[in-house]
């Protein structure tokens, strides 16, 4: 009782507000993302604008410090104005605001960009999906893309420095997950312009744009590739090969780092936006995985199966009828199943977005290192859906048994259905609509995996398996993810732990493991955000009994955009009370 009057009170403060601090409020807010926009050109582009789509972002320790400098004044404006005295919907925003300030700055004083890449992407992958990412509709859009290529050098040079001396200061990867991450980089050392990821765009030029056009922007490609691009990969390969992954540590937790106590409860706070510690978040992951496994031999002893977990396990992973014969088939039914679901969203969702999604195959430059699948969005602006990639390396690793329950989080209702709801939320700031919170969307698309038992979609026991296997996963996740970075686990250790709980292939198992480590607390995310809706859902339910109306709670949660989890909880009990009223 005192909790809900001491938020009632919140409450009806934030609705007596002042003109005043609103409008400072919306000025101060307007003239950080305006700065924003400047300094980092692809999120003005994302956002429609074409003033800077010929230029790149710039990343030295100058621009560093630039930014930083004016984040602080930003913060120290923003104490200013009280939350208290602002209206409702105003007041969320200024928490999202105030959280993403204090990112900015952690950052900074954390020196977390002396290590811009990982095991599972990188500024250097990043840029060759550039021309995918970009609409040509003009002579313009070529060229201002070649300036980007043209920039591109010294770009790739302030990301060598900043590495360099994340070296000197001891701010670098673990050298363990090092091994193959020149892969990608020697893709782009081609002999032929016609070959390079940079030169797509110049294949199938528009007609309309004349012989002439067409034969001067393809020469200038031809020559910016071969002159930029290729000489500036060539210097990051030996970079890396020469200088980073000999001397790169050799410890694995973020808490070895400089400052690292600082930088992992940064990462925490960052990623899963929860208010607690390693070792709580250690326990809470050992109590689901324990949970979970009672439910998988449930369905072990219902199928009469001969043998313990990790008897089964085995046979999953060996089973030819497991896994896809090509990866047309794996695709195939892929698309099966998101169709399926695409018909049965109306049962569980009263408001579904406009833009589509496609299915494609991960690109086979990033497929052998990178993770089962991943939903790539799209702008609102643009003349395209977004996507959900499947990766279709390695096909006996790709079991598909699981794949339902990865297409529910990347495809709909997880990612997809969540990114291009929010990108639909024109009533809110910029700065807030084009926030990704990984404890809101991660933990969405995982609660999305177990809606698919509502919607039926899960068509046998071992497909119904594959979903509590990738719930245990996202429960192991906790468990490892702390284990690594601050209880002093082995990478063994990570991966043995893995193996035991999980369904997962030996190869996915490897590469999850090593993206937890050079990612640290990101994994967290997943569930502590499905965690979290569950019990908001349950409490919602308990509360309003015949009145709870689930297609209602779900477009109230996805109408919110992405949000942190304070925020989240505290709406969904303010949306409880106003539905048990009415």
């Amino acid at each position: 009782m005192k909790k809900f009057v001491s938020l009632l009170l919140v409450f009806l403060s934030c609705n007596a507000y002042t003109a005043d601090d609103g409008e400072k409020f919306r000025v101060l807010y307007e003239k950080e993302w305006a700065f924003r926009l400047n300094e980092f050109p692809s999120l003005a582009r994302e956002n429609g604008g074409k003033d800077n789509a010929h230029l790149i972002t710039h990343v030295s320790e100058k621009d560093q410090l630039r930014r930083y400098r004016f984040w602080k004044q930003i913060k120290l404006e923003l104490a200013e104005i009280s939350c208290e005295n602002l209206k409702r919907e105003d007041c969320i925003n200024y928490r999202m605001f105030a959280r993403q300030i204090h990112q900015f700055l952690a950052d900074y004083e954390t020196r977390a960009y002396l290590i811009p890449f990982n095991s599972d992407w990188g500024f250097y992958l990043s840029w060759n999906r550039w021309g995918e990412g970009t609409d040509f509709d003009s002579v313009d859009d070529y060229r201002n893309y070649l300036s980007r290529l043209q920039a591109l050098p010294t770009v790739m040079d302030e990301y060598i420095a900043l590495m360099r001396e994340g070296l000197r200061t001891g701010m670098t990867q673990p050298r363990v997950i090092l091994a193959g991450r020149e892969v990608p980089i020697r893709k782009q050392l081609v002999e032929n312009p016609e070959r390079s990821a940079f030169f797509k765009p110049f294949l199938k030029l528009d007609e309309n744009l004349g012989a002439e056009v067409k034969q001067e922007l393809t020469t200038e490609a031809q020559k910016v590739v071969m002159e930029a691009v290729v000489p500036a990969y060539q210097r990051l390969l030996d970079f890396f090969l020469d200088e980073y992954f000999s001397s790169a540590r050799t410890t694995l937790a973020a808490t070895s780092l400089p400052n690292g106590e600082r930088f992992y409860q940064e990462q925490i706070y960052l990623y899963a936006t929860v208010d607690m510690t390693a070792d709580e978040i250690h326990q809470l992951g050992l109590s689901e995985v324990a949970r979970i496994r009672a439910e998988m031999e449930t369905i072990i002893r219902a199928l009469k199966f001969e043998g313990e977990l990790a008897d089964f396990i085995q046979f999953l992973r060996t089973d030819p009828q497991f896994y896809a014969k090509t990866p047309h088939q794996l695709l195939a039914e892929a698309s099966y199943i998101s169709k399926k679901i695409d018909g049965r969203l109306p049962q569980l969702f009263g408001k579904l977005p406009r833009q589509p999604y496609g299915v494609a195959p991960v690109p086979e430059s990033i497929a052998p290192f990178y993770t089962a699948g991943r939903y790539v969005g799209s702008p609102h602006s643009a003349h395209r859906g977004g996507y959900y990639w499947v990766n279709t390396y390695a096909l006996e690793s790709r079991p598909l048994y699981t794949l339902p329950s990865l297409t529910l989080h990347e495809a709909v209702p997880g990612h997809h259905l969540q990114g291009a709801l929010a990108m639909e939320q024109g009533d809110q700031p910029d700065f807030r609509r084009n926030d990704y919170i990984s404890a809101y969307g991660e933990g969405w698309a995982l609660y999305a995996e177990k809606l698919g038992v509502e919607m039926d979609i899960y068509e046998t026991p071992y497909q119904d398996f594959g979903r509590l296997t990738y719930e245990m996963w996202r429960a192991c996740r906790l468990v490892i993810d702390t284990g690594i970075h601050a209880k002093g686990w082995s990478r063994k250790q990570a991966q043995d732990y893995l193996a035991d709980n999980t369904a997962l292939s030996i190869h996915e198992i490897t590469t999850e493991v090593d993206r937890y480590i050079s990612w640290p607390a990101q994994a967290l995310s997943y569930k502590l955000g499905e965690y979290t809706i569950w019990q908001l859902r349950r409490e919602a339910e308990s509360q309003l009994g015949a009145g709870f109306d689930l297609r209602k709670f779900h477009d109230f949660i996805l109408a919110l955009g992405s949000v942190p989890l304070d925020v989240l909880k505290d709406e969904v009990k303010r949306w409880v009370s106003e539905q048990g009223e009415s």
